[in-house]
């Protein structure tokens, strides 16, 4: 009962979310909202913008990878360099190549992904000067790149679509700032810890025994983590550490952060293509496809962990009920509300966790690994959420204009063969590259030592690596050694392609859209605020995800599951 009134409270608090701050955010983006100009006009000056100049989608895609491409040189630098850079307590040594690499890369993409743990191996000063700012900046360009699409529906006979250098300044100041300094205070007045000093040195003076805790500036890098759908944690339990993730109200808090900006943004496309009923088809296909998804994980984990049973340990229920799976889960957040936070953060490019994945039943697993696999469109991360399902929107209209025999139009746009291809090419690029990696991993000795589990489990902890760091994700079955060389590496691969090489094809989607003068509807348009066409969308999201990548799920998770001798 207490996880229907959660999920009753979400829905309200991300319906006003939807409703005001997906109108703060057209204002914003729309040039109406100023009032932290006394910041933002001098920010400009000091880096030489011209926030009034436009972009075509050629300088605006330039900005994004050039400022990517800075961002990588600059904190490459600070994890090697740590060890004689202030802001180091603890007195760690610089990051070794292939994990400070990895996690730059993995950082600047909005993935988060860790191969390692955060409180033995970075500084203060890397904790905030590298991964708290890119938890911002990276967020920020998600926003941007959506943004621009969406102008580039809205917009007629136009060459240009924004200025990425002003979209990237006011998303971080109008938008990310000012809800993760408020959030940031609820944390700290929770008991995330929030300090610059050291460890914390314990001493039993009876036995002689001694403790060192660790400690720094945890509740801000926290609320960004989640607001941003970025997903890296400070401590290597992520948000099952109870100082980064103290009490239920900081959980349902991470949950709702996570979720506000994807959904919120769905209404700013409304209200800035000129239709908010086109932005309310969009969530609705998000809400229905998050919805069925977590109705698989929740009712996997409310049921015995079969592996513990196997081992002939006696799982008691308790007197409120059933307790559900509890291997790898906190006590005081139960699992209900771990799945739900886990589904949370894979249907997003999030990847926090608030207990151990690869403790999950096969088919509790099974949800989180597809929730990813339907391309993070569900509500997806800040912006990739978006600016995915819009791709697979134009694929959807294309499909629906073969059916009735005429040209596809999409918000008074027609789609022609150069927005299907760019579509398409956006749409593939992540089952591509998962599948080939995975395929490479399995084949060299180098991939097959990294899973701690044998057999269909093992090969799933592989399948899971590159899903997640393709789809910019972050989390992991963590049985996987991901801090080997290889992977470190190869993960590499993915974490660009997950995230470069979607977001060109969109920026050339949006200059392509933005040229075109807009048709006039007719009786026999397709229309795309109904729900037949919410009820196609759904089908090609799932025909992609399922027929793409069902014959690996049936060497993982589906055998696995069905070995303990039922389904569900």
């Amino acid at each position: 009962m207490t996880f229907f009134w959660t999920i009753l409270a979400m829905v309200a608090v991300l319906g006003v979310a939807w409703r005001y701050l997906g109108s703060y955010m057209a204002a914003v983006f729309e040039g109406r909202t100023n009032w932290l100009s006394f910041i933002e006009k001098p920010v400009y000056k000091v880096l030489r913008i011209d926030p009034d100049s436009e972009q075509t989608w050629q300088r605006y895609a330039t900005g994004v990878i050039v400022f990517s491409g800075v961002a990588l040189a600059f904190g490459y630098a600070i994890f090697r360099l740590q060890g004689v850079l202030p802001f180091n307590p603890q007195h760690l040594p610089g990051v070794a190549p292939a994990t400070a690499w990895n996690t730059i890369v993995s950082f600047v993409t909005n993935t988060n992904w860790q191969s390692y743990s955060g409180e033995t191996t970075l500084s203060y000063l890397s904790q905030m000067g590298d991964l708290a700012v890119q938890n911002f900046v990276s967020a920020a360009v998600g926003i941007a790149v959506a943004v621009a699409l969406i102008r580039g529906f809205a917009r007629r006979d136009s060459k240009t679509i924004g200025n990425f250098w002003t979209d990237l300044v006011r998303a971080n100041l109008y938008v990310l700032l000012p809800i993760a300094f408020v959030a940031a205070i609820i944390f700290v007045s929770q008991g995330a810890l929030q300090t610059l000093a050291g460890p914390a040195h314990i001493s039993d003076a009876l036995n002689g025994a001694s403790q060192i805790i660790p400690r720094g500036p945890v509740a801000s890098q926290e609320v960004i983590k989640q607001l941003g759908t970025n997903g890296g944690g400070f401590f290597n339990a992520n948000g099952a550490d109870p100082f980064e993730n103290p009490t239920g109200l900081t959980n349902i808090m991470s949950i709702l952060l996570i979720l506000i900006i994807p959904v919120a943004l769905t209404y700013t496309f409304g209200k800035m293509v000129g239709s908010v009923r086109q932005g309310a088809a969009i969530l609705a296909v998000m809400a229905v496809l998050f919805g069925g998804w977590l109705g698989i994980a929740s009712v996997s984990e409310h049921q015995a962990n079969p592996a513990v049973a196997a081992a002939g340990v006696s799982q008691i229920h308790g007197p409120a009920g059933d307790v559900g799976n509890m291997e790898g889960k906190e006590v005081r957040f139960g699992d209900t509300s771990s799945a739900l936070y886990a589904v949370t953060s894979t249907q997003t490019s999030t990847g926090s966790v608030d207990g151990a994945e690869d403790s999950y039943t096969p088919m509790g697993g099974f949800a989180l690994l597809t929730g990813m696999q339907l391309g993070e469109v569900s509500p997806g991360g800040v912006g990739s959420g978006l600016y995915g399902m819009l791709l697979f929107a134009i694929i959807t209209v294309f499909i629906g204009g073969l059916m009735v025999g005429r040209t596809p139009e999409y918000l008074g746009k027609k789609i022609q063969a150069r927005e299907v291809k760019l579509a398409s090419m956006g749409v593939l690029v992540m089952p591509i590259t998962v599948l080939v990696l995975t395929a490479i991993s399995v084949s060299v000795h180098a991939g097959r030592i990294g899973p701690l589990n044998a057999g269909p489990h093992g090969f799933s902890e592989i399948l899971y690596d590159f899903t997640s760091v393709t789809n910019n994700n972050g989390s992991a079955f963590a049985g996987i050694g991901a801090s080997s060389n290889y992977y470190n590496i190869i993960n590499t691969v993915g974490l660009l392609m997950g995230r470069f090489a979607i977001i060109v094809p969109v920026l050339a989607l949006a200059g392509s859209l933005a040229v075109k003068k807009p048709v006039a509807a007719t009786a026999g348009s397709f229309r795309t605020d109904v729900p037949m066409f919410g009820f196609l969308l759904i089908g090609v999201v799932l025909i992609v995800g399922a027929l793409t990548f069902f014959p690996a799920l049936s060497l993982g998770p589906i055998v696995e599951q069905l070995s303990n001798g039922r389904f569900f």
